[in-house]
């Protein structure tokens, strides 16, 4: 059974901590911004230690994990969220106290990138919902109709569904100077963008439980107890899985390689279909980003659905790890609903 924070409200308490890296001097008008924009949606917000400065990391592995438990099992902080992902936040996930989170009050624990490293471990160890939504850097940029910002997706309620529909349009290359400005909330979005079915009938609805998150972050946990598709989507198997992927920047030889390493750990034994993010990750010289999922997933036989509007080609809709999907693809609409049920 899938456990779903309460739905989260103004007056409501959010920690901003840092698993992965810190927010060094250059970037923390931004991040004042962003803390100052989420305390003017009416919410209470509080720094964790763990957040300003650091390297690669916000601070020693231990302080991150003893800092990220306290909050996650804090019964009055009703929401977690990371400024950014990072690079090796791998590296705390067995030091989380699973067992004290389990029996806590749930808390959404929300991010993206690298932060999918805990989101998928605590999903599956202990059976609360996580939200792969914006970052708090990113949280204060505004979204085109339809898409649902992760604020909007955590104040659905046990029993609820949301509803978001695919983005026209997407962000060409490139990043707003924070340095020069920390305070942007547009962003261009003017590249043609679609949802394309690499497998499967073109037409089609189908439904599971979501799970996943970014492919170089989430491919060295398949086959260890923090990664354990195989035995979540068997305990769910009645609805099935659609398991999420993006990559971020590895290019299609990796990530082919990556795809058949969790394929053969069984992440995709009972899925349903699999959904892929928009990437501007590199083409390989015979193998473009499609054909590496077409070369690892297609023999699965389900259908394979891609650029989809998650990942790190803005805008970003909200999946609810562990929440039930359906997902619409035909000529006229591309949408996904989500049930916290």
């Amino acid at each position: 059974m899938v456990r779903y924070p309460k739905p989260l409200q103004a007056g409501d308490t959010i920690a901003v901590t840092a698993p992965s890296a810190g927010c060094e001097p250059r970037h923390q008008g931004r991040l004042d911004f962003a803390l100052k924009w989420l305390r003017d949606k009416g919410f209470e917000v509080i720094e964790g230690n763990c957040l300003r400065g650091g390297t690669q990391v916000s601070a020693p592995v231990a302080e991150r994990a003893a800092e990220l438990n306290a909050f996650l099992t804090d019964a009055s902080i009703s929401a977690v969220v990371p400024p950014w992902g990072g690079e090796t936040s791998i590296d705390l996930i067995d030091l989380l106290d699973y067992d004290a989170i389990r029996a806590a009050e749930p808390t959404w624990l929300v991010g993206f990138s690298d932060t999918s490293t805990q989101l998928l471990a605590v999903t599956l160890r202990t059976g609360l919902a996580t939200l792969h939504g914006h970052n708090l850097m990113d949280t204060p940029y505004d979204l085109p109709q339809g898409l649902a910002p992760w604020w909007v997706a955590a104040a659905t309620p046990a029993g609820g569904t949301f509803t978001q529909h695919a983005a026209t349009h997407r962000r060409p290359p490139g990043f707003d100077d924070w340095e020069k400005d920390p305070t942007p909330t547009t962003m261009p979005l003017n590249v043609p963008t679609s949802w394309k079915v690499l497998h499967g009938p073109s037409s089609l609805e189908i439904s599971g439980r979501l799970i996943g998150g970014c492919v170089e972050v989430l491919s060295p946990l398949a086959g260890t107890a923090y990664g354990d598709v195989r035995a979540f989507g068997e305990q769910h198997a009645s609805d099935g899985l659609l398991v999420y992927l993006e990559v971020c920047e590895q290019g299609a030889y990796d990530v082919a390689r990556a795809l058949h390493g969790m394929r053969l750990a069984g992440w995709f034994d009972n899925a349903n279909a699999v959904l892929l993010g928009r990437t501007s990750a590199r083409d390989a010289q015979y193998m473009s980003q499609h054909d590496a999922a077409i070369d690892a997933l297609a023999r699965l036989d389900i259908p394979i659905i891609a650029d989809m509007d998650f990942g790190h080609v803005p805008p970003y809709m909200s999946f609810v790890n562990g929440g039930l999907a359906t997902v619409t693809v035909d000529a006229g609409r591309r949408k996904i609903s989500q049930t916290l049920r």
